[in-house]
């Protein structure tokens, strides 16, 4: 990321670029004007995008507490000085935390009950990075400074505590890498079939197995 690509971005745009965003992998989304007015994943990315600007500014009490105002108004917890990168989506999102030395790439998506957290009270980098185009499904808890690689699908309830090559895909408590998996489990992840996720198009006639099975 990050920071300083949004920056180079005026705050309308960076907006119509999460709309479009939302409207683009969630296939329940009645249109754009539903999500800018509706859509608490993607208000909590509003709020975090100007706590984040207070925080490295300096400006760290107001920061804090509009990251608690947003806590309240979504059920999502970003903790400012938390690193988020472009077109990131937040689906449904209620319980989601994002610790304060977290870093999440672009295109990543985040299902409701997501832990991004640390294992320890001392200071420095103790939350995770996610690399780009990452899936984490519902309820998985990724704990410490691990990297989650490029690509990679975390399932639903996963407990990550440990390194996630790209590509792989990790699930379980504790979670279980598979390093290499076949085609049909490194495709099938809820929506990482559409036109823009991972460059990857699977032909119309191909049989696969149901989306949701691996988040």
């Amino acid at each position: 990321m990050n920071t300083t690509m949004t920056d180079r971005m005026t705050a309308w745009a960076l907006a119509r670029e999460d709309i479009t965003t939302a409207n683009r992998r969630d296939p329940a989304c009645p249109g754009p004007l539903v999500v800018a007015l509706s859509y608490q994943g993607v208000h909590a990315m509003w709020y975090h995008r100007v706590a984040n600007r207070w925080w490295r500014n300096g400006h760290r009490s107001w920061a804090r507490l509009l990251s608690q105002l947003a806590r309240r108004r979504t059920g999502i917890e970003i903790h400012p000085g938390a690193q988020i990168g472009r077109r990131v989506f937040i689906d449904h999102g209620m319980g989601l935390v994002i610790g304060e030395t977290a870093v999440v790439g672009n295109d990543v998506l985040l299902f409701h009950g997501v832990t991004l957290g640390g294992t320890t009270m001392s200071h420095g980098k103790r939350h995770p990075t996610v690399g780009d185009r990452v899936v984490v499904g519902a309820g998985a808890k990724i704990l410490g400074p691990v990297y989650i690689g490029c690509d990679a699908r975390i399932g639903a309830n996963a407990v990550v505590v440990k390194d996630v090559p790209n590509g792989a895909t990790a699930v379980g408590i504790p979670a279980v890498i598979r390093e290499h998996p076949n085609y049909m489990e490194a495709h099938t992840a809820a929506s990482s079939v559409d036109d823009g996720d991972a460059h990857v198009r699977i032909e119309e006639n191909e049989q696969r197995e149901p989306a949701m099975y691996y988040i």
